[in-house]
């Protein structure tokens, strides 16, 4: 199928930064994998080549370009190259909402430029060791104390947790009142009693720094809460369908390129006097599999242009998010399965991609909690 969703500025953007990755990843990128971390300088030279900060006006050195397909753009060829290390997704797709959106000319003057040129790094520290996708449940406390806030709590399981300048931490400011308990403040590196704690060893993803982050006593100037406070719930709802729209993108892509590489596989790989790909229980199968993978593919391009029109709703993110994750871990298990034995070989792409695609139906809200927000949508009772 040929898709429509972009114009040929897009496939110059695309050109671009494949050879960027060409460039500046793919050589690295196994020994990022191994020290369990990326060089800050790939994150300096995306800045120069302009794919930090994209839809950030120009006036603070992004794209000045708010087109999610550019978003889409670098998280397929991320996943095209296996290229997992890299969260410059998390930085433009889901940070990048909240600066724009909430902070004041001053916040944005301060930390958007660094943003765009890759010296700042960014992460958001939502999930707790005690509350995993139940937002609500946070007990991270922040309580005011003149011009600075006192930050207290722990986080765990944050992307960039290591590398990260600039972290959005979300806190309870004002307990007791629902939904209005929570404020969204910016930590930045070295504030006094801000610690890392672990970096964290996944089963896959391992060159993308996640660490535990330790808040004690930490005075957060008054002037780092983002946005009004006690709004800080209103605002992850708000931005969570871009951020699940972004994993949805990524299963897509992995999901093609995956399956293209098991097709190539099974059409040289001999079995009982001929191709594997000949045997009818794999054509079986991988005819299954393609045509998973064009629904995903359909469904997921038809979002970004809703959430380019600002129609994307967060039921509508939730049903992309859940079929396309949970249809990619399927798709990359039956696709090891046609490898054999090859395919538990980490040298194999299809391994790599096996251990990397388990986050996708876990992270940015489990399958559980998107099914929970599609029922209630439904008004079944």
């Amino acid at each position: 199928m040929q898709r429509t969703l972009f114009e040929p500025e897009h496939d110059l953007f695309r050109e671009s930064f494949r050879g960027f990755l060409a460039q500046h990843v793919a050589p690295h990128h196994d020994r990022w994998e191994q020290q369990h971390i990326v060089d800050r300088d790939v994150w300096i030279e995306a800045g120069k080549q302009g794919f930090l900060g994209t839809a950030v006006p120009e006036t603070y050195g992004g794209g000045g370009v708010k087109d999610f397909r550019y978003n889409a753009i670098i998280a397929e060829e991320l996943a095209n190259g296996g290229y997992s290390g890299l969260s410059f997704p998390l930085h433009n797709d889901i940070v990048a909402p909240y600066l724009m959106e909430l902070a004041n000319d001053e916040q944005k003057r301060r930390w958007l430029p660094g943003f765009c040129s890759g010296e700042i790094i960014t992460a958001i520290a939502m999930t707790e060791p005690g509350t995993g996708s139940d937002l609500q449940g946070i007990k991270t406390r922040a309580v005011l104390d003149g011009d600075h806030w006192i930050l207290n709590g722990a986080k765990t399981f944050i992307t960039s947790g290591i590398n990260s300048d600039l972290i959005l931490v979300v806190a309870q400011t004002d307990p007791g009142k629902g939904s209005r308990s929570f404020s969204i403040l910016v930590v930045e590196r070295d504030m006094p009693g801000f610690e890392r704690g672990r970096h964290l060893d996944k089963i896959g993803m391992p060159a993308q720094d996640t660490a535990e982050l330790v808040f004690t006593d930490v005075r957060v100037p008054a002037a780092n809460l983002l946005g009004e406070r006690g709004k800080g719930f209103h605002y992850l709802m708000q931005n969570l369908p871009q951020e699940r729209l972004s994993i949805a993108v990524t299963a897509a892509a992995s999901m093609e390129s995956c399956l293209a590489t098991t097709v190539e596989y099974v059409r040289n790989r001999h079995a009982f006097g001929q191709p594997i790909g000949a045997l009818q229980n794999s054509r079986f199968v991988l005819a299954d599999l393609a045509t998973e993978t064009m629904a995903v593919r359909v469904l997921v391009d038809r979002f970004i242009a809703e959430l380019n029109a600002g129609h994307l709703t967060a039921e509508e993110a939730a049903m992309a998010k859940l079929y396309a994750t949970e249809a990619q871990v399927r798709l990359i298990d039956r696709c090891l399965q046609l490898h054999g034995g090859y395919g538990y070989m980490r040298e194999y792409s299809v391994a790599k991609a096996f251990l990397d695609s388990r986050i996708q139906t876990i992270y940015g809200g489990t399958s559980e909690i998107m099914r929970e927000i599609i029922g209630r949508s439904m008004r079944l009772g």
